[in-house]
């Protein structure tokens, strides 16, 4: 717990960025009915049937001191998924960071073995020498900041409502979403929706793979 403790009392420097990250899932939801939009004198209208699609793995990724968060959306979690999910983290997000300091909980697949598992020896040893990992006790995987982000659960009900379960593809709005664009509605109390909270341009992203 000391270690973990100790990470998050660093100053900030950017070439070495503490990052956490997590994984949650998510149901596929889609509407049997196109809704209908606000008109004068009447309220947004939807239709609470659904149709299942499956459910979707979410990699969520936060930077605490510097504000900014990512979501990876895959269809699965295994050891590869993660180590993709890493690549992108110290390619695409973090190339010029010297190392990436990273908080993970001990699932069995947040270590650099699945790394190997994934690429070839000498990509792997490249991404895991970028890596300075700090594990949370195993009882005390709430140390990780991701397990108790404020978008956790928005960015999973965001998933559920992007999906196009008719042609199994994600929908156009997960740009829009990911770049604070778009203030998307999930079903609540009633019929009209409950607002969620907006995004904030460039600290935040989605891929999908």
């Amino acid at each position: 717990m000391e270690d973990v403790l100790d990470v998050y009392t660093r100053p900030y420097d950017p070439r070495f960025p503490q990052v956490c990250l997590d994984e949650t899932h998510t149901q596929l939801l889609s509407e049997v009915r196109e809704p209908l939009p606000v008109a004068p004198e009447r309220v947004a209208r939807h239709d609470p049937e659904y149709v299942r699609g499956g459910v979707a793995n979410l990699f969520l990724v936060c930077e605490p001191l510097r504000g900014w968060r990512h979501v990876s959306v895959t269809a699965r979690r295994t050891a590869v998924d993660w180590a993709h999910c890493v690549k992108e983290l110290v390619d695409v997000h973090y190339p010029d960071a010297e190392k990436v300091v990273l908080v993970l909980d001990q699932l069995n697949t947040h270590t650099t073995a699945s790394l190997y598992e994934a690429f070839a020896p000498a990509e792997a040893k490249r991404i895991a020498t970028r890596l300075e990992i700090h594990y949370t006790p195993k009882h005390g995987s709430w140390l990780n900041l991701p397990k108790g982000h404020p978008r956790r659960s928005s960015s999973a009900s965001w998933c559920a409502n992007a999906w196009d379960n008719g042609s199994r593809t994600w929908k156009p709005c997960a740009g829009k979403w990911a770049h604070g664009k778009r203030r998307a509605t999930r079903r609540g109390a009633g019929s009209t929706g409950a607002s969620r909270p907006q995004t904030h341009g460039s600290n935040c992203g989605i891929s999908t793979r």
